[in-house]
């Protein structure tokens, strides 16, 4: 009898435990919740202090952006291969977006460019693929001393390599200043993991893209979000090679929507998308293969 009598007291105490557990870990999630807000906070207060800073500092003049590696002919004298590749100057460093996917064809179109690498700053490497990634080692053998900003989700072997030619590599999870006037939008998108370069120049943003997996019209919409000023330009790879006429029209009107000023679709592109690009934005469509040179000085 008497064990029958604690059956009941031993299951009101189970229950109790379990209603207790249950209480904790109610107060256990709500805890970490606050915790995660408050974690991303200076984060945002971080992007807004950059923004501040960008509008104290003086804009950008005249910028100049030379195409160094594509697989659109421009210049007759380079080569071509799928991949792209641009050199950034008149920043407060020298920046080059991404390496194409060969080496030695990157390091000939350079010097045919008059290009120096070891004027080399900064290299900004857009996403994972080789055909943005392929001419790095062969660049480092000739500067080793820059940094490499890339995506957080390059894979540790990728990020160790460069280290061990000396070089210092900047993981990018959010949005961040890379120099004067110099942003990344932060890595985008799900499958693949990509970040595109914002420029700030006085006559308004620009914006360079390595293939635009997240979608062009995220990456714009990312930048107008934390950035102020109209975008002038918006270059690179869009991604569309194998997009519907429809979409690329629903694409060209939301960039239009955006009054982004001048477009310069290259490398995954696509011929389809570049036509019609060039049919809606007539005078303000930029013809951009290896060997293009951009001076946004002449685009006001």
């Amino acid at each position: 009898m008497a064990c029958n009598r604690k059956l009941p007291k031993l299951k009101r105490m189970q229950r109790l435990s379990a209603i207790i557990a249950l209480l904790l870990t109610v107060i256990a999630i709500l805890w970490s919740s606050t915790v995660c807000l408050s974690s991303q906070e200076p984060e945002k207060e971080q992007i807004m202090n950059q923004d501040s800073e960008v509008i104290s500092t003086p804009d950008i003049n005249d910028l100049t952006i030379k195409v160094v590696y594509d697989n659109n002919p421009y210049n007759q004298e380079l080569g071509t291969a799928w991949g792209f590749s641009a050199l950034i100057t008149g920043t407060d460093k020298t920046i080059l977006f991404d390496t194409g996917g060969d080496g030695s064809l990157l390091l000939n179109n350079m010097k045919k460019l008059a290009i120096e690498p070891n004027n080399i700053d900064v290299v900004v490497l857009s996403h994972i693929h080789g055909d943005h990634t392929g001419g790095l080692s062969s660049f480092l053998e000739k500067n080793s001393s820059v940094s490499i900003y890339l995506p957080e989700s390059f894979p540790t072997k990728f990020k160790e390599n460069i280290q061990k030619y000396g070089a210092q590599v900047v993981e990018v999870k959010q949005a961040l200043k890379i120099c004067e006037n110099v942003y990344s939008t932060g890595q985008l998108g799900r499958l693949i993991k990509e970040h595109s370069l914002i420029i700030r120049t006085k006559a308004g943003l620009i914006v360079i893209t390595g293939c635009a997996h997240p979608g062009i019209v995220k990456i714009l919409t990312t930048v107008k979000d934390f950035m102020k000023g109209d975008i002038l330009l918006v270059m690179g790879g869009f991604h569309l090679e194998w997009t519907s006429k429809r979409n690329i029209e629903k694409v060209i009107s939301a960039l239009k929507q955006m009054n982004v000023q001048y477009v310069g679709p290259c490398h995954c592109s696509g011929h389809k998308a570049r036509t019609l690009f060039k049919k809606h934005f007539g005078t303000r469509y930029i013809e951009v293969g290896a060997g293009k040179v951009i001076k946004t000085a002449h685009l006001q």
